[in-house]
């Protein structure tokens, strides 16, 4: 079985959203809904899977899921339905070839996706998900060449 590309993935609903946030949290930093719940400050697991369910989760809690599970598929989706792209904040850093190739890559599936549309091979979700990575990549490489006049500093990963 392989692994999924998690960067890739878009949500195509609210409850796919809460769905591939609980699987990244499973799979990637190996936490069940009852430690979920738990790192949220919930009293009772059982009112997650309830939303997790129906798809209905309290707003407020939509950022402490999101930190729990590592990763922030229900915001993506969120700004995605109201027709807005999301990117990471651009830090005007030098890009590797590893960053280029990654944004080639979207852009060719986003291509392929199209292609494959128009031949009534693919369904139109898929299609939009690869067509919304293809423009947040392009929108990030946007920023970071606009901030590139003045770099911030990279605090990520530092100890």
């Amino acid at each position: 079985m392989s692994r999924r590309r998690w960067k890739s993935l878009r949500p195509t609903s609210l409850r796919h959203a809460l769905e591939l946030c609980k699987d990244h949290a499973r799979e990637n930093l190996n936490k069940g809904v009852e430690r979920i719940a738990d790192e949220m400050g919930l009293a009772d697991h059982w009112a997650l899977y309830k939303w997790l369910q129906s798809g209905r989760m309290p707003a407020n809690l939509i950022r402490p899921y999101e930190q729990a599970c590592g990763c922030d598929f229900v915001t993506r989706w969120i700004a995605a339905s109201a027709g807005r792209l999301t990117i990471d904040m651009p830090t005007g850093r030098t890009c590797t070839a590893q960053d280029m190739q990654a944004l080639q890559e979207l852009l060719t599936t986003a291509a392929g996706k199209l292609l494959a549309f128009y031949t009534k091979r693919v369904d139109a979700d898929d299609t939009l998900a690869a067509i919304q990575s293809a423009m947040e990549g392009l929108a990030w490489h946007k920023g970071n060449v606009k901030q590139s006049e003045q770099p911030q500093l990279e605090l990520e990963g530092q100890p």
